[in-house]
């Protein structure tokens, strides 16, 4: 079954902990000056009457159903998980070109400076076939962050879904 993330701002309380969960499961070095894969954003918004409305996002890779960092990747390192639908990467053969990161229009494929390689989301794919939660899903208190069957999405009928924005963009056919 296909995996989405959704996320429902309204829920959100602006703590990071989904940031959090991703640096801690992907053992992300901030010491050197990686980010985690998962990214939190605030904003304020001025309204029409003068008040100020804060507006957050926690955002990944968003697992494009045809993903253009994997035909970007001259060395075949990314692809899409059939089970999951995420867009996995196995960075072996990576030579660190950034294709992956040029063709993506989120930015998600990052270069990790010790290796000299290109990293992404993977979605916590091993965790998701083993039936747990993606981490950041995990680690969110308020269940603003979820991850769910692409059945389970399409029944909610809910449009509060980082999974939109692909659709908007024209990315899933």
């Amino acid at each position: 079954m296909k995996h989405v993330f959704v996320f429902d701002q309204d829920k959100c309380s602006a703590c990071s902990a989904c940031m959090m969960g991703c640096m801690d499961q992907n053992d992300i070095d901030v010491t050197q000056g990686e980010k985690a894969f998962r990214q939190t954003f605030d904003t304020e918004v001025p309204t029409e009457d003068g008040g100020v409305f804060c507006a957050y996002l926690s955002a990944a890779c968003m697992h494009c159903e045809d993903a253009p960092c994997i035909a970007a990747c001259p060395a075949g390192c990314i692809s899409k998980d059939p089970e999951t639908g995420f867009t996995i990467y196995d960075n072996t053969n990576c030579i660190g070109c950034k294709s992956c990161a040029m063709a993506c229009p989120f930015g998600a494929p990052r270069y990790r400076k010790s290796d000299g390689k290109m990293v992404k989301c993977d979605g916590c794919n091993i965790r998701v076939k083993n039936g747990l939660q993606p981490a950041c899903v995990r680690a969110c208190s308020f269940g603003a962050l979820t991850c769910v069957t692409e059945e389970e999405y399409a029944a909610s009928g809910s449009t509060k879904a980082c999974h939109v924005l692909i659709h908007q963009l024209g990315l899933k056919k």
